[in-house]
């Protein structure tokens, strides 16, 4: 969906319909992003509605309306390192290996939700960092030059690492699948 800068503009006025709808626009692609980065829906959930909470209160400070979405990544991909820091802080309380097992020996999944479960499962062996690049990247569509700017990191580097991530990921979809 296209963002409306005009919008935009309106909600660094202070319009908090156009801010409502300007969000609304971007908020399934935030909450993807935020759920194959931080590997499950409770945590995407809340850094959404962390990112949601804190671009409404700084955008006044928002310079460019045709940035939007950029700026409201870059909030959430620093929401998403919190989460992952607090998940270090907390490891072995969650384990993703149990909980993929858990979703494939239901009976009744289907094909779908268990190539869906594969890919997840792969994404999950992945780092974060990875997993973040390759969201933003196949899911959102951004550019290496784009995702390089939200993460702050150079362009070869992030481009040289998607590349990486996307073969690391392919290899263990063909493993899985043998």
């Amino acid at each position: 969906m296209v963002i409306d800068i005009s919008k935009v503009e309106a909600a660094r006025q202070g319009d908090k319909d156009c801010f409502a709808q300007v969000y609304a626009c971007i908020a399934s692609d935030l909450y993807k992003v935020a759920l194959y980065t931080l590997g499950n829906s409770y945590d995407a959930e809340d850094a959404v509605s962390e990112t949601f909470i804190e671009a409404y209160r700084g955008i006044t400070n928002l310079r460019d309306a045709s940035s939007f979405k950029p700026w409201m990544m870059k909030i959430l991909s620093i929401r998403c390192k919190r989460k992952v820091s607090d998940y270090v802080k907390h490891k072995n309380t969650f384990d993703i290996d149990n909980f993929m097992t858990t979703l494939t020996d239901q009976a009744d999944v289907s094909s779908e939700v268990t190539e869906q479960v594969t890919v997840l499962s792969a994404l999950g062996r992945l780092n974060r960092q990875e997993r973040e690049i390759i969201a933003l990247s196949v899911l959102q569509g951004y550019t290496t030059k784009e995702i390089a700017t939200i993460l702050g990191s150079p362009q070869g580097t992030i481009s040289s690492k998607l590349h990486r991530s996307l073969a690391k990921l392919r290899k263990m979809l063909e493993t899985d699948d043998n």
